[in-house]
């Protein structure tokens, strides 16, 4: 069976669990008329990305408090704003990491337009919007440690996993930016951010421009790991000056009558 005809047995798998709780690769194979060998292989995978538990005989649905709902929330439109700039930066068949947070988030539908892409994410509800797009990009998921507090996986297995590939970029945002350190965070766990820069060739901080200059104790991403900064153009001058001075380009995008 071709790689379309996988996908599409996949989605159909996912779609029969959220109406039904619960699968049985008994139930899959007659289902759809296969193996069982086969459906165990797709069971395999979609649990690999985070997208079902699989227990003994079939599969259950992943628990509900696992799943973050800011995916589904309304994108502010600056978030917008600065998701159709970062996504003019990624090109047909690149091999992306998107970082949990609501301002990655808002690439996703910028890249429904992206033919053959591989993405990687430690975010369920990314994941989750991300095989909602027609264009069916290759998803990966990083595994590990539910964090509740950044709502993604973190740890050791997410580490481990994520420097067993090498990608073209890195997306991420940023609870604040000290302008003599880097991206600083509230959140004490950075260590899977390093790993994820030191996997990707190119490193794209998406920041809504109020949050620059806001210091937090965390020290994220070093400026020496940062390749590009994509804010909006409310920016002032001296603050892109002393960015630009750590060797960063900095993208800004104009919000027109947007406040």
């Amino acid at each position: 069976m071709n790689k379309r005809n996988t996908q599409q047995r996949r989605r159909v798998i996912l779609e029969l669990l959220n109406q039904q709780g619960e699968v049985s690769v008994d139930q899959l194979a007659h289902h759809f008329e296969t193996s069982e060998v086969t459906i165990r292989k797709d069971l395999s995978a979609l649990e690999d990305n985070g997208l079902l538990l699989r227990r003994y005989g079939g599969a259950v649905q992943v628990p509900h408090e696992l799943i973050q709902e800011a995916a589904v929330e309304k994108v502010s439109e600056r978030k917008q704003i600065l998701a159709k700039a970062a996504a003019e930066l990624i090109r047909d068949h690149n091999r992306i990491i998107l970082d949990s947070g609501s301002t990655t988030a808002a690439l996703l539908p910028e890249l429904s337009h992206k033919q053959g892409l591989v993405v990687m994410t430690n975010s369920l509800s990314i994941a989750n919007a991300l095989r909602e797009l027609e264009n069916e990009p290759t998803l990966l998921m990083t595994g590990g440690s539910w964090d509740p507090q950044s709502e993604a996986f973190q740890g050791q297995l997410a580490e481990q996993v994520l420097r067993a590939y090498d990608f073209d970029q890195l997306f991420i945002g940023a609870d604040g930016i000290d302008l003599q350190r880097g991206t600083t965070t509230f959140n004490e766990l950075t260590s899977l951010s390093r790993v994820m820069a030191e996997v990707a060739r190119e490193v794209v901080v998406m920041v809504e421009s109020d949050k620059i200059g806001r210091k937090i104790h965390n020290l994220e991403l070093p400026w020496s790991s940062i390749k590009i900064l994509v804010t909006d153009d409310k920016l002032p001058a001296s603050a892109k000056q002393q960015i630009e001075q750590q060797g960063v380009k900095v993208i800004c995008a104009p919000l027109g009558s947007v406040e």
